[in-house]
C-alpha cells in the first residue's frame, strides 16, 4: 500500500502572510480515492529543512510525495535543486521540453531568469500547467513537484493521481464509546493487528471519563471481527459500551 505524504513549502505560510489551502485539498483528494495520507509537513524555505524532509520521505519504501512550492526562479526557490540532490544524487540539468514550453510562453522575457525553471533533476517528467504552461515535474512516478499557486498545482495533482494511482475501495469504519480511561484499555489496544487502522480519543463527559474508539479497514468482515473483539474484551473488564 502506498503511503502518501504532502510537503508544503513557504515561509509566508508560517509567518501568517498567506493561509495554506493545499492540505485541505490534497487530503480530500486522497480520501476520495481511498488512498492513505500518512503525513503532511508545512515548512519554511530552509535548505536543511527541505533536504531533511525529503530524505525522511525517501526512506519510506512505500512513499509517494506531493510537494507544493519552491520550483520557481527566485533565489528562495530551492525545491528543484534539493529534489535533484536527494532523489537522484545528481545536479540539475536542462530539460529540453521544459525549455521549449517556457520560451514559447514568455519569448525573449524567458531570459535570463525564467529559463532557470527548465533546470530540472535528471529523469524528470513534466506535469502540465493549465495556467501558463510552465511545467511542474515528477520523479519515478512517486515524487511530484508543483508550484505554490493552487490554480496551477491542483490540476497537476489531479493529473498525477488519475494517471498513476487507481481509486481504491473506501475504508470502512467503526466507532463506539467505552466508559473508561485509556489506561484501562491498553492491553486490548495492543492486541489489535497492525493492518487495522486504530485511534482512541479520551474525553470527559461531566466527571465521567470516556474513550472514543475508531477502527477502520477495507474488508467488512475483518473490521467487524476486531470491533466485536474490542467491545467484548472491554465488557470483560467491566466497561460499558455505547454507540457514538
Amino acid at each position: 500500500m502506498h503511503h502518501f505524504y504532502s510537503v508544503i513549502i513557504g515561509t509566508e505560510l508560517l509567518n501568517g502572510r498567506r493561509v495554506d489551502k493545499h492540505f485541505a485539498f490534497i487530503n480530500q483528494e486522497l480520501r476520495n480515492r481511498g488512498l492513505l495520507h500518512v503525513g503532511n509537513f508545512v515548512i519554511e524555505d530552509s535548505p536543511a529543512l527541505i533536504q531533511n524532509c525529503f530524505t525522511m520521505i525517501l526512506q519510506d519504501p512505500n512513499s509517494v510525495m506531493f510537494c507544493f512550492g519552491g520550483i520557481g526562479a527566485t533565489p528562495d526557490d530551492l525545491t528543484r535543486a534539493i529534489a535533484s540532490e536527494v532523489f537522484t544524487a545528481q545536479p540539475l540539468a536542462l530539460h529540453v521540453k521544459a525549455q521549449e514550453l517556457i520560451v514559447n510562453q514568455f519569448g525573449d522575457a524567458a531570459y535570463p531568469h525564467r529559463i532557470n525553471m527548465a533546470m530540472l533533476p535528471p529523469h524528470a517528467e513534466l506535469l502540465h500547467n493549465v495556467v501558463n504552461n510552465v511545467p511542474g515535474f515528477s520523479l519515478f512516478n512517486r515524487f511530484f513537484f508543483t508550484p505554490g499557486f493552487p490554480s496551477m498545482s491542483w490540476e497537476m495533482v489531479k493529473e498525477a493521481l488519475n494517471q498513476h494511482f487507481p481509486i481504491q475501495p473506501p475504508l470502512l469504519t467503526a466507532s463506539f464509546i467505552v466508559e473508561s480511561t485509556e489506561n484501562d484499555l491498553i492491553e486490548i489496544m495492543e492486541a489489535l493487528p497492525k493492518e487495522l487502522h486504530f485511534s482512541s480519543l479520551p474525553r470527559f463527559v461531566g466527571e465521567k471519563r470516556i474513550v472514543e474508539i475508531y477502527l477502520a479497514h477495507h474488508e467488512h468482515d475483518f473490521l467487524e471481527q476486531w470491533s466485536r473483539y474490542f467491545k467484548k474484551a472491554a465488557v470483560k473488564k467491566g466497561k460499558t459500551i455505547k454507540d457514538c
